[in-house]
């Protein structure tokens, strides 16, 4: 399995980690015993870069169910590069704030939920425009030298933020989505993030599912999922999307893999210093991400994939107006 450096000066990590978004339900109903059984079996086969976040499943709640299994497998943490994020306050009405008194608050809860004195990457989850980058970005240089965080990172951010924070302290890694049919990245923050030294993380690696190796039944939804709202997947967007996306796994058979494992070989395939964090609650899927950490496309097999799903292929927005508060927008 390939591991890769997560930034610069960061830890050797499987190049294909886990996101804990789903422990919290928010793409179906799950159980805490599906969630530990994941992360037992993430780290039975080595999946080491496990990703979080204060909100996730609403306050506290994927943090505290990570923190419960840590402290029922005491060699687990030490095995683990963890990440969680801070600085959205989902509301209503939703906000975000970066001042370093909110943050600081933010982290300590984050690390009393989590069973552990300090994490490896910490997350400004959304920028917010009232506090100077500079500023917050000074004081978590600070906590990385006082050892509550391991390093820096940014959250769905523009290249201009990266660039400006990295003036001040070395930034670990950029995460932001993408995969084949959200590209952005493409446009500069992948090309400024090899240039700093900074990782890129990308989540939703597999579409939010839409790439996995069955159609969705996006009238089957329950009632939370975020997809619902989701203009990819509106009534008018999804048969459109899914007639394309079948092509793509029709290619994955004729390739060999199953289709995730083609999705995250193709993110993991643009640049030696992109790592990929599909979320998922079922052992069985995080295997299946996993196997993707083994895979070398060819160019061949690269520009294959692009004829089936050329950049800008997909039919609706990446997010719904609701969705897109402290997203920064570029090019």
């Amino acid at each position: 399995m390939e591991h890769r450096t997560l930034g610069a000066d960061g830890p050797l990590v499987m190049s294909v980690g886990l996101g804990a978004m789903s422990f919290g339900g928010m793409y179906g109903a799950t159980t805490e015993e599906a969630s530990r059984a994941t992360m037992a079996k993430a780290l039975e086969i080595g999946v080491n870069h496990w990703d979080v976040a204060n909100i996730y499943g609403g306050e506290g709640v994927c943090e505290n169910i990570l923190g419960r299994f840590f402290k029922d497998h005491p060699d687990a943490r030490s095995r683990i590069t963890l990440a969680t994020k801070g600085a959205i306050i989902p509301g209503p009405p939703r906000q975000i704030r970066n001042d370093p008194e909110y943050m600081r608050g933010e982290l300590e809860k984050s690390l009393e939920r989590l069973s552990t004195d300090h994490v490896d990457l910490y997350y400004i989850h959304r920028r917010d425009h009232d506090t100077p980058i500079e500023t917050i970005i000074e004081v978590m240089g600070r906590w990385v030298e006082e050892g509550l965080i391991g390093g820096i990172g940014l959250s769905e951010c523009a290249p201009s933020t990266l660039e400006r924070a990295a003036s001040v302290f070395p930034i670990r890694a950029v995460q932001s989505e993408y995969s084949l049919w959200t590209r952005l990245p493409d446009l500069g923050m992948i090309d400024l993030c090899r240039r700093l030294g900074t990782a890129f993380v990308a989540f939703s690696s597999v579409g939010r599912g839409m790439f996995g190796e069955s159609p969705l039944t996006p009238e089957q939804f329950h009632k939370g999922d975020f997809r619902r709202a989701n203009p990819r997947f509106s009534a008018e967007n999804f048969p459109r999307n899914e007639e394309k996306v079948a092509a793509f796994r029709a290619l994955a058979t004729e390739i060999g893999l199953p289709a995730p494992v083609l999705a995250n070989a193709w993110v993991l395939a643009r640049a030696p210093h992109i790592h990929v964090i599909p979320g998922t609650r079922s052992p069985v899927h995080l295997e299946q991400n996993a196997e993707a950490a083994a895979v070398t496309l060819t160019t061949e097999q690269m520009a294959a994939i692009e004829t089936v799903l050329p950049a800008g292929f997909a039919h609706g927005s990446r997010y719904a107006s609701g969705q897109t508060m402290g997203v920064e927008d570029y090019c």
